[in-house]
């Protein structure tokens, strides 16, 4: 299997656990992947220091890019980044990638996988919806984008905040095409 490039965008919605959780299974994952690149927030920074009480985010050793820096590589189809995975996922950002809205680096990544054709995954962090929500969730689709709201399943009993946000992290793996050891309905 060859290597993959991934990219993570980290917007301000709440829901920081998913995040660290993600950044921890891609770790995991390091013979499967050639380079991760993160874009946070600053909002999502400041959502992170508040529900997970630190800053760890800076000790993954990830390559991590500003949110107006239109000359990483993750600005252009050149750089061959295979999935983008946006997690938490806002309304609002759903909303200006829904409707082409290039204006900060999070969304031009966006637009770019898009465009690729690459895997693109939005981790949605609402509740509840609304038609605008939706419809936003439908044009994203329709583009070839996926949709995975944050929500956890509950089928293999997880025990700690850690355990129900990796059901959805593995979700994510799984949906980026990774190979990844965890629970399966049946096995």
């Amino acid at each position: 299997m060859s290597k993959r490039k991934v990219a993570v965008a980290v917007s301000g919605a709440s829901g920081a656990i998913y995040a660290d959780v993600l950044f921890k299974k891609l770790l995991s994952l390091s013979s499967q992947i050639e380079d991760v690149a993160v874009l946070m927030t600053d909002n999502a920074k400041e959502v992170w220091k508040f529900e997970l009480g630190n800053t760890d985010y800076n000790n993954y050793g990830f390559n991590f890019y500003e949110r107006n820096d239109f000359m990483s590589p993750i600005a252009s189809g050149s750089a061959q980044y295979d999935t983008l995975i946006i997690c938490p996922c806002s309304g609002g950002t759903l909303g200006r990638i829904a409707s082409g809205i290039s204006n900060d680096l999070m969304t031009r990544a966006a637009d770019v996988i898009l465009k690729e054709r690459r895997k693109l995954i939005l981790v949605l962090r609402e509740t509840p919806y609304n038609l605008i929500h939706i419809n936003n969730m439908k044009a994203v689709t329709e583009a070839g984008g996926i949709i995975c709201p944050a929500s956890p399943s509950f089928y293999n009993q997880p025990k700690t905040i850690e355990e129900v946000a990796e059901t959805v992290v593995n979700r994510i793996i799984d949906l980026a095409g990774f190979t990844n050891d965890s629970f399966r309905w049946g096995e």
